[in-house]
Parts: C-alpha cells; structure tokens; sequence
C-alpha cells in the first residue's frame, strides 16, 4: 500500500487524477464520494459519508456508498479501521500511523507513527511476512 496524506483535492480534475493513477475509473458517484473523504485529513464511517453524500442535489445508494468505499480500500486510497466488529472509519490518510477511539464519543484520532514504538511481535506464522501494524488504542471520558 502506498502511504500518504492527502492534501485536500478540490477539482473534479485533481479527484480524477488521484482516482486514476489507483487504478480506479473516475465515475460520478466514485467522484462525488471522493470529494468528501480527500477533502482533508478524516476519519469516516460509511453512514457518515452516505450522509454527507446525500445532504447535496446527489442521491447515491447504500450499496454503492459501501462499494466504493471497499474498493478504495483495496486500491490504497484510504484505510479501513475497524474498532470494534460493527463500527469501521475509513480514513483518508494512508500514512504509517495508529489511532485512539474514544468509545464514549465515537471520535477516532490519529496517533503519530514516531509517538508509539512497537518493539517487538510474536513469532509469525511459518511462510508469512509482516504487511502493516495498526494500533488502537481504546479510551473512556474520565467522568
């Protein structure tokens, strides 16, 4: 995966481009749910982008919300966090970094690479390779 911030596209040109040079064909509905999620740096569930989405003249489906945003996590083009087994954010920025969920707010944070070291890992399975270590770190208000 090729990590990266975004800085945040505006044109429909700059989307397009990003879009493309994943490998993905630029279509309406892919632009529109493009504009929202590289707008800048975030952390979206589906819900919130289908929301979103939709306050404008658009209307795109649940299922194509869900699609697209499974495909640009296959292609590189966000990262999917799963903080528990039925809340998942997309986040625009692919960076190596890890996260704080606040389990009261619902709020996802980011957490700086060279903030947390991981020092050591278990042993792999035989004929595997590490890809990626993601941490989440899970916190409460203190009243």
């Amino acid at each position: 995966m090729e990590n990266q911030t975004h800085a945040p596209l505006r044109s429909p040109e700059d989307i397009a481009g990003l879009l493309k040079s994943h490998g993905v064909m630029p279509t309406q509905q892919r632009m529109i749910i493009a504009r929202i999620l590289f707008n800048r740096d975030q952390h979206l569930s589906a819900e919130q982008v289908m929301k979103r989405v939709n306050e404008g003249r658009s209307h795109v489906s649940k299922a194509t919300v869900y699609n697209t945003l499974g495909l640009f996590a296959r292609k590189g083009l966000v990262r999917e966090v799963i903080v528990d087994p039925t809340r998942v954010f997309y986040d625009s920025n692919t960076s190596e970094h890890h996260h704080f969920y606040n389990i009261d707010s619902g709020e996802l944070t980011d957490i700086d690479s060279d903030s947390l070291a991981v020092d050591s890992i278990a042993p792999l399975p035989e004929g595997t390779v590490v890809e990626d270590v993601d941490v989440i770190i899970r916190v409460r208000n203190t009243s």
